[in-house]
């Protein structure tokens, strides 16, 4: 009769049972009857074992490290073997039973992935105890005897006990206890015990409830997917709870294994649920996953599933990818994983769709009805309100049906059956460059992109059954394409397909209350067509080994007129593709109060359609990075830039917008606040023009009060939570003098703050009034009073002592962030074109806790003074961009003055903070 393990290879290098039972029996009798000693020696005998069959299994994985799957039948071997050899020992030399009676049976079963003789290499040992009726005194001896034992050999157990009767209770009010019984495989123990609880269970619990089984466990998947973020595509998934991961593939076996009962992955092709080549498929993708996620449990030691940055690397690393085509071994690797994991989805669709036309002959269905339209649409058909195929060679008589299929979706609102999915991922390979220059399919496809409704997910259907990427294979480029870095969250493909329907979403309304001046500047664009067509192609060049947006901009100008759009709109969506990040870089690296800031960036859009188009653009490709990327502190900085630039762009104002709305900024202010002419003329003059440019309306309520509070007090520090940005807000009222930057900086990480934004502002009374935003170093809140007076007082000590804040700063440990595992390498951009007034230092770092500080603290030491500071992060990399001049208030123009200040800046950016506080020490 064949067993489970029959196809794994010299099964007896892993383990030799005979060998170590032998050995067992040996110590056994050399013990003269001790038991404790007895069970030490079997402990100890079968540590050695376990110990022995595990590097075994790890060199086989060494070996062929791609074949998860007899990487998981080995570890499942091995720990059958021990538990047999644990329970023979334990019932023949420990708890001994002479005649036992009717009562005293035990049987002992696997259940859940082990069930399925599956084990990762720090997976829980799920096991069962069975007994036919309430446990007596021997059966528990045993039972507790044996945990014992697999607890001191370091194995992580997860186990039950339980009667027959109780089994079959449990199993009928609990999914997840019926799930693991479904698995339930026998190891060792009583044989008829273990046919007796199968045969219950199947007439008990299974018999009849397969509908239900079925709903509750797709509910129970849709549930777990949103947990893990909804899509397949994130880039550090779970491999095994993850969408298109482990999961998913054991939630295929479960439904098939209930409703029609068979034994193994293989046996659903007899059942008609899957075909052999998707049987293929499957065990291929199963094969990877699980040696995915073996080598994340032997890198780091634990039952670790996720697939975390530095993971990546070293898998990449282990798993023999190579960098090849622009793209680097651990992108090459991720995408090879998304592609996989896109094979999961798919059979998913494929599965479900056997599964419910199956039942449909019955009378049944296992998949919940859409909404049906009898009637007929372009030659398509309805299947239960699912469009479907009027003949299997539908897509084969005319290759256009495959895009215009999508677009029928589109306009009628409705789901295309799986088996149509199907045949045109099989059928994709028709759509060659004659398909593509078709006017009918180019049309189709522009109504779905274009499309008022849902474009998001009829895009999402056409790029899963692989006909978008064939359509447009600059598109097929970037599918599964990872950005190795903590900036983006999702492919590029799904990053695309997102920022389609935000853009849907905010034409529609939909989130208003989030993006209220985009979404009243779609109904005033002249064309939408072609924002929709910039969006899908803004990160199309991606991974190409050139800057995306000039490779990009290329692609445009040669895809457009073929998607029908005239040569002013395919000019546009060059452009678009192009300067795609010009508004982001200008609005969070430069100073907005700096007036050739907004003249340089106008210069480059020069019409106020490019600007509501970029505008637009920018938000949806920021948003759709992914989860807590967009906040009300970008909102404001990119409609802050939209307004100085369409101030400039209308005619008649490029002379007094400036005046006018600084002006008109002040007498807002004064009629808030109450004060008369002459107080208030009097405070206006202490601050700079740039002052009132560069703040809005709330912080300059908020610094008026301070400074007023203030009186002549030589130093006032404020901290109070600022909700508009997510942040709190320090503000710090002083006299100006050389130094005060970085001092600030420096207490504030000590305080436990990471700067997000700094505004600093040189008074024309000498005083200085700087406004920090700050967050946690993991960009969560910094508000608790706790917080904010320890910040404060942090600040204060350090203006007072400058060494004292050094000393504090050496004392202080520096968390770790996931940012260390990558590499970046230091750059420094000084530009004296990009102001009037002021030198421009731009610095690209690995993102690190303290880095303002040492970058601050190298200003101070090269001897100039910082007028504005802004910092921006992208995942593991920070960009921070100073204004300064020399002492004398000049631009920094000496070349011998720069290039050291290249130098030092340099030094900073990738020097420890101990390496800066021992430069901080000789500067002193």
């Amino acid at each position: 009769m064949p067993t489970l393990f029959d196809s794994l290879p010299n099964r007896r290098a892993i383990i030799d049972r005979r060998i170590v039972a032998d050995r067992i029996a040996v110590l056994a009798q050399e013990s003269d009857g001790d038991v404790q000693a007895v069970r030490v020696a079997i402990v100890g005998e079968l540590r050695l074992a376990l110990e022995a069959g595990r590097e075994e299994a790890a060199r086989r994985l060494t070996a062929h490290p791609t074949r998860g799957r007899e990487t998981v039948s080995a570890f499942a071997f091995l720990i059958d073997q021990i538990l047999r050899l644990l329970y023979d020992a334990t019932t023949h030399y420990l708890h001994p039973a002479g005649n036992r009676s009717t009562s005293e049976r035990l049987t002992l079963i696997a259940v859940g992935g082990y069930g399925r003789g599956e084990m990762a290499p720090h997976s829980d040992v799920d096991i069962g105890f069975i007994t036919p009726w309430k446990p007596t005194g021997w059966t528990e001896q045993v039972i507790e005897s044996m945990l014992y034992s697999l607890w001191d050999l370091g194995l992580k157990v997860g186990h039950s006990s339980r009667s027959i009767d109780e089994t079959m209770r449990m199993a009928k009010g609990d999914l997840t206890i019926r799930t693991a019984l479904l698995e339930a495989r026998y190891i060792w123990g009583d044989r008829a015990l273990y046919e007796e609880t199968s045969r219950r269970f199947d007439a008990e619990v299974v018999k009849d409830t397969a509908k239900a089984f079925v709903a509750e466990k797709l509910e129970e998947r849709d549930e777990r997917h949103r947990r893990m973020g909804d899509s397949r595509y994130v880039v550090e998934p779970n491999v095994k709870e993850g969408k298109g991961g482990l999961r998913d593939l054991h939630t295929l076996f479960w439904i098939g294994k209930y409703v029609n009962r068979v034994r193994s992955v293989a046996e659903l092709v007899d059942a008609g649920l899957l075909t052999r080549q998707e049987l293929r498929q499957f065990q291929k993708a199963e094969d990877f996953l699980w040696a995915v996620r073996c080598h994340l449990h032997m890198i780091t030691g634990r039952a670790e599933d996720r697939l975390t940055f530095d993971l990546q690397v070293e898998i990449a690393e282990r798993t023999h990818f190579a960098g090849r085509n622009g793209r680097s071994a651990v992108e090459r690797f991720m995408r090879y994983y998304f592609l996989q994991a896109k094979i999961v989805g798919d059979l998913t669709a494929v599965f479900l769709a056997h599964l419910d036309d199956r039942q449909a002959a019955r009378g049944h269905r296992y998949v919940p009805s859409f909404f049906r339209r009898p009637k007929k649409l372009d030659g398509f058909i309805l299947d239960r309100g699912r469009i479907a195929l009027p003949s299997d060679d539908f897509f084969q008589a005319d290759p256009v049906r495959l895009i215009e299929i999508f677009a029928v979706a589109d306009r009628h609102g409705l789901a295309i059956h799986p088996s149509a999915i199907r045949a045109a991922s099989r059928d994709a390979h028709l759509i060659d460059r004659h398909i593509r220059k078709d006017p009918r399919a180019n049309a189709a496809f522009l109504d779905v992109l274009t499309s008022p409704r849902d474009p998001e997910t009829v895009l999402r259907w056409m790029n899963e059954a692989s006909v978008f990427g064939r359509f447009i294979p600059d598109f097929g480029r970037v599918v599964a394409q990872m950005q190795f870095d903590m900036y983006h969250h999702y492919t590029v493909d799904e990053h695309t397909i997102r920022a389609v329907g935000l853009l849907a979403r905010i034409e529609k309304g939909d989130i208003a209350t989030d993006h209220p001046l985009c979404t009243g500047l779609m109904d005033k664009l002249l064309s939408r067509r072609v924002l929709y067509v910039a969006v899908l192609l803004h990160d199309i060049a991606k991974g190409r080994g050139g800057d995306h947006s000039l490779l990009g901009a290329d692609v445009a100008l040669s895809l457009c007129p073929r998607l029908g759009l005239s040569a002013a709109e395919t000019e546009t969506v060059s452009w678009l593709v192009r300067y795609h990040l010009l508004m982001s870089a200008t609005a969070f690296k430069r100073d907005l109060s700096d007036y050739k800031t907004i003249m340089d960036f106008t210069d480059v859009v020069q019409s106020p359609e490019r600007l509501r188009l970029l505008l637009i653009l920018t938000v949806v490709d920021i948003r759709a990075v992914g989860p807590g990327v967009w906040n009300s502190w970008k909102r404001q900085l990119l409609t802050d830039l939209y307004d100085a630039a369409e101030e400039v762009l209308r005619l008649g104002h490029k002379q007094n917008g400036r005046r006018e709305k600084v002006e008109a900024k002040q007498e807002a202010l004064q009629a808030a606040m109450g004060l008369s002419d002459a107080v208030f003329s009097a405070l206006t003059k202490r601050f700079p023009e740039s002052y009132w440019i560069a703040e809005p309306d709330d912080i300059l309520a908020q610094n008026v009060r301070h400074v007023m509070a203030a009186g002549k007090a030589p130093l006032s520090i404020a901290a109070e939570v600022y909700p508009q940005r997510g942040a709190t807000l320090v503000t710090v009222y002083a006299a100006d003098h050389p130094g005060l930057f970085y001092r600030v900086a420096g207490a504030i990480h000590l305080a436990g703050g990471n700067i997000i934004d700094a505004r600093i502002h040189t008074m024309r009374d000498g005083m200085a009034i700087d406004n920090f935003l700050v967050q946690d170093p993991f960009g969560g809140r910094f508000d608790s009073p706790d917080q904010l007076d320890r910040i404060k007082r942090m600040i204060e000590e350090a203006l007072a002592n400058r060494h004292k804040l050094i000393t504090r700063l050496e004392a202080r440990p520096l968390p770790r962030t996931r940012a260390e595992a990558f590499h970046i390498v230091p750059n420094v951009l000084i530009d004296n074109k990009a102001s009037n007034r002021f030198t421009v230092v731009e610095i690209n770092a690995r993102d690190r806790p303290a880095l303002l500080f040492a970058l601050a603290n190298a200003l101070f030491q090269s001897k100039v003074t910082v007028h504005s500071a802004h910092v921006a992060t992208y995942g593991e990399r920070a960009v921070d961009t100073f204004y300064v001049t020399d002492l004398l208030g000049g631009k920094i123009e000496s070349k011998a003055r720069l290039q050291t200040l290249e130098r030092r800046l340099l030094e900073a950016a990738g020097a420890e903070l101990t390496e800066v506080i021992e430069r901080s020490r000789e500067v002193a």
